[in-house]
């Protein structure tokens, strides 16, 4: 009985944070600049939620940018920032940091705890130069995401163990959201919530975790999660792809929410109309992506509520008689389903091989394209700023700099990493077509997200 009440607490304590948070929805024109390290360089959690906007807004094209760079701590950040991020143009701006700030193996010193505390000192003082140069730039929205946990509680492993990294970065937490509501800035809480979810799982088992490779990096599962707290805290949660509810006795259309219903048609035993949604389902993804990583998108859904809050595209059919129908979409059969099932509603956003579903799946394959070629271009500029920069040879892409970069890579597994992507990179032309490239791909994803007419059939099974 402790151990139910422990997880009933855990879980009001999950949605209380979440609904807590309130963000402004995008807006038509919108440049979002996502800043970070690491989790927001290699991850997916900024283009989970530019593919949710373009297929449930299709007519409202914003353009979502990934500033991250791997390793970055608040001071790194802050030095890169006219160049990397103001240089966009943003009109919203998201900040997440102190994840490299809180350190890692520097927990092991003997004076481990004052070395920390005078980093994090520093790292408050840099914000707060930082702080003054976002208050001169009032036309651009700011919105502080509280970053994702170090999971130090799970069991996959005895490695990646750093003593008092967690209530660091506690205290991290506490001062940028105090930051925020200062200013009266948006904030968006992966944190908080996050670990909830860590802690309500491995209850159930012991090696769960939404950062299950090194206790930092939140897999493919972990970044949906992300991208459902920050759709849910700009209040998008229930917008419903479409709500269908029609009668097959009196053809008549008792619902028809973010859809259009026309030329409805009934026989004895069947009944079609044509359907236009303004929207398409979300397409979760099924594959594991990105270097390193072994969950799937479709694994967070066994976490949050995705679907039942943001992938509903319902079909209700009252008035059939017992008995079997085919679902048929433009002629093809897309399952069979009891006549107790359409009269309670079916979420058509699960049939994967509907002409929507197969249409936003589309645009999810080409978001992928344009995420690795953004992919190549952070890589980039990682090597500028966290390596080429020390060295005083900042965007000089030269000969010199490809020779000390090949020096180091010997020795430095970060720069042998990247050198390979430098070796194109370095040259302009090179980048200015992977951004040519990039557009192509944004545009023809705003080309084919608009929904389209299709016949819908539900017709007694033979």
């Amino acid at each position: 009985m402790k151990r139910i009440s422990t997880l009933l607490l855990i879980s009001l304590s999950f949605y209380l944070r979440i609904y807590a948070q309130s963000v402004a929805p995008f807006k038509a024109g919108d440049r979002v600049a996502f800043v970070g390290n690491s989790i927001t360089d290699g991850g997916h959690y900024h283009s989970n939620i530019w593919l949710y906007y373009m297929t449930h807004f299709p007519n409202m094209r914003i353009t979502c940018y990934n500033v991250g760079i791997g390793g970055d701590a608040i001071g790194q950040i802050a030095a890169r920032f006219d160049d990397d991020v103001f240089s966009r143009n943003p009109t919203v701006l998201t900040l997440t940091w102190g994840m490299n700030d809180t350190g890692y193996f520097e927990w092991y010193r003997p004076d481990a705890q004052d070395f920390m505390d005078k980093r994090i000192a520093d790292s408050y003082k840099t914000y707060g130069l930082l702080e003054d140069k976002l208050k001169q730039r009032p036309e651009i929205k700011k919105v502080f995401i509280l970053g994702s946990p170090y999971d130090e509680t799970t069991k996959f492993t005895t490695k990646n163990i750093y003593p008092k990294k967690t209530a660091l970065f506690n205290k991290v937490i506490d001062f940028q959201q105090a930051a925020a509501k200062k200013n009266n800035w948006g904030i968006v809480d992966y944190y908080h919530p996050m670990t909830d979810i860590n802690l309500r799982e491995q209850a159930k088992d012991t090696t769960f975790s939404l950062t299950p490779n090194d206790r930092v990096h939140p897999d493919n599962d972990g970044h949906l999660v992300m991208a459902y707290l920050f759709l849910k805290a700009q209040g998008l949660d229930n917008k419903v792809v479409a709500d269908v509810a029609i009668n097959a006795n009196t053809k008549k259309i008792n619902k028809a929410i973010n859809c259009k219903i026309s030329n409805v048609v009934a026989t004895g035993d069947s009944i079609s109309f044509s359907y236009l949604a303004n929207s398409l389902p979300y397409p979760v993804d099924t594959v594991s992506r990105g270097w390193g990583n072994h969950k799937k998108q479709s694994d967070a859904l066994k976490l949050v509520p995705f679907t039942k809050e943001f992938n509903q595209e319902l079909l209700t059919v009252k008035g059939l008689k017992a008995g079997n129908y085919d679902l048929l979409i433009d002629g093809e059969q897309m399952g069979t389903f009891g006549a107790d099932k359409f009269d309670a509603g079916i979420n058509m956003a699960e049939i994967t091989k509907t002409p929507q579903y197969q249409q936003a799946t589309q645009i999810r394959e080409l978001n992928e394209e344009r995420w690795e070629i953004e992919r190549r271009l952070r890589m980039y500029i990682w090597m500028e700023y966290d390596f080429l920069k020390g060295k005083n040879m900042l965007y000089k892409d030269n000969n010199a700099a490809m020779d000390t970069i090949s020096k180091y890579a010997v020795k430095d597994i970060f720069v042998n990493g990247n050198k390979d992507n430098y070796t194109r990179a370095r040259y302009k032309s090179v980048r200015d077509t992977w951004q040519k490239e990039m557009n192509l791909i944004i545009d023809e994803m705003y080309t084919i997200n608009k929904p389209q007419v299709h016949r819908i059939t539900i017709a007694a099974t033979k």
